[in-house]
């Protein structure tokens, strides 16, 4: 009782539901697309989402091979897997709900994917000798070595948080502006509609913004974060597996 007493009174963050429903939102359209794909004939063109799925498995495989060979076509499933969720996460503060990148916890556990990846990997290959690495060219330079393990965790997560925070709080502040503005010029209306007379010029201003910093910022950030976890991998595949 105790313990489902403790998890009643827990209180997620408003960044961490928005990253369940948006892998919810995944689960669904995944199973939804699975489903059509089993029942598509194969003789027929795909149509609607079906044909948006195929699209993005093409494009998201051939980044991979084009990075990483085509030994490694299929670590493409792993970037869209990755993709998707971070261009939605990007966007879905138009919702009006919190936005989980703008929550530090998810930007780091999309950092520490690609970290434990780069390892992984390296481990995979190198066995042993992996640990070589953190003791060349001396075992003087082990404190300096292992600093700079964490250089690819740091450098991504601080990429993702500090582009989408940035965004928000521009367009936070802008709202607040537009709010007063508008309550200010709208002021003969206010015993009427009430506080309504905030929200008229916000939205003729806003939505220009909203497609640099959640549209086009998502899209570049998400295209970086891909290729760079793509080419930090690929530095631990030994070169003759490459191609």
């Amino acid at each position: 009782m105790d313990i489902i007493a403790n998890l009643k009174s827990t209180e997620l963050a408003g960044g961490v539901v928005s990253s369940c429903i948006v892998v919810l939102l995944m689960v669904i359209l995944s199973i939804y697309i699975g489903i059509r794909a089993h029942f598509q004939d194969p003789l027929k063109r795909p149509k609607g989402l079906l044909l948006v799925a195929e699209v993005g498995v093409n494009f998201f495989e051939n980044m991979a091979e084009g990075l990483l060979g085509k030994n490694y076509r299929k670590f493409g499933a792993y970037l869209m897997a990755v993709g998707v969720y971070m261009f939605i996460a990007f966007i879905f503060g138009l919702t009006g709900l919190p936005s989980p990148i703008t929550y530090m916890a998810i930007p780091l556990s999309l950092g520490l994917s690609t970290f434990i990846l780069i390892h992984g990997t390296a481990i995979k290959y190198n066995k042993f000798r992996y640990f070589k690495r953190y003791i060349e060219p001396v075992p003087l330079f082990l404190p300096v070595n292992l600093i700079s393990m964490w250089a690819p965790l740091l450098s991504l997560t601080l990429r993702i948080f500090g582009n989408a925070l940035s965004g928000f709080v521009i367009m936070s502040i802008l709202y607040s502006a537009l709010e007063g503005l508008s309550a200010s010029v709208f002021a003969a209306l206010e015993p009427m509609i009430g506080s309504w007379n905030q929200v008229f010029l916000a939205p003729l201003v806003t939505w220009i913004l909203h497609l640099y910093f959640d549209l086009w910022s998502g899209f570049i950030q998400t295209t970086v974060f891909l290729s760079l976890t793509t080419i930090y991998v690929g530095q631990e595949i030994p070169e003759d597996l490459l191609g």
